[in-house]
């Protein structure tokens, strides 16, 4: 029988990679996003590559919103086996300049939506009586913290946190929750956050900083939506069954814990 999975966020990017992994690995997904161009089109394309695929648009940092995810899951294809909390957003400014209103915002979407998002999955997963997997998308900045990245580091070691707690909690539920790492990726919230620091440094220029950070990589190249995707593939096969609780790099040797 087919295992089913939800992927928050994943219209296009990261997430859609992920997606796109789940379904060639079997899983019937659930695709989500807030911008609901992207997630028809995403939906169609999935469609039209033999994929069983049901897409339902929300925002991840409302509580309500992920019991509809859930919903949709179940509506279609009967149960949950997977839930991938990958949906989050970036926000580069100095520390001192950082507002009230982008603190709120980040920290709704990447913290609160993971808190909700597991949740979620959770009670589904325990309404069925079957073992479940919750997938965080976590990063590099969980495990380091950045410059002109204060808010963004300080949500995603926060995801580590949660992810850990419910790990210990949900154990006993036969529930596993690990999380993702991605390091430095080509990808369009890398565009912004290389854009924004040449903003605040008068001796950067465009692509400098996606050049300072790619540059240190160990193996000597970015990282592509593959190698995360191959990662979360992993941990939501049976072959991860006996790991939880832990927060794990894709980043091709920039951060080594």
């Amino acid at each position: 029988m087919s295992k089913v999975a939800i992927i928050t966020g994943s219209g296009a990017g990261l997430g859609k990679g992920i997606a796109q992994q789940l379904a060639k690995d079997g899983f019937k997904v659930v695709l989500q996003d807030i911008n609901e161009d992207s997630l028809k089109e995403t939906e169609k394309e999935f469609k039209n590559d033999g994929y069983e695929v049901a897409s339902v648009a929300g925002d991840v940092s409302k509580k309500d919103d992920h019991e509809k995810f859930v919903k949709t899951a179940v509506d279609n294809f009967g149960q949950l086996d997977v839930y991938v909390n990958n949906a989050g957003i970036d926000i580069v400014a100095p520390f001192l300049e950082t507002t009230e209103e982008q603190m709120n915002k980040i920290f709704a979407i990447n913290v609160n939506g993971v808190m909700f998002g597991t949740q979620a999955a959770a009670r589904q997963f325990i309404d069925q009586g079957s073992k479940g997997k919750v997938i965080n998308a976590c990063s590099i900045a969980g495990h380091e913290s950045y410059e002109m990245l204060g808010a963004y580091s300080a949500t995603k070691h926060a995801v580590k946190s949660l992810t850990h707690s419910a790990s210990k909690e949900l154990a006993k539920d036969n529930i596993t929750v690990n999380a993702y790492c991605p390091g430095v990726a080509k990808t369009e919230m890398w565009d912004r956050i290389d854009a924004e620091m040449v903003k605040y440094n008068d001796d950067m220029e465009p692509g400098d900083a996606f050049k300072e950070f790619s540059g240190a990589i160990s193996l000597g190249r970015y990282q592509e939506p593959q190698d995360v995707a191959n990662l979360v593939s992993f941990l939501a096969s049976e072959k991860a069954d006996y790991i939880t609780g832990q927060a794990i790099v894709t980043d091709g040797g920039l951060v080594y814990r």
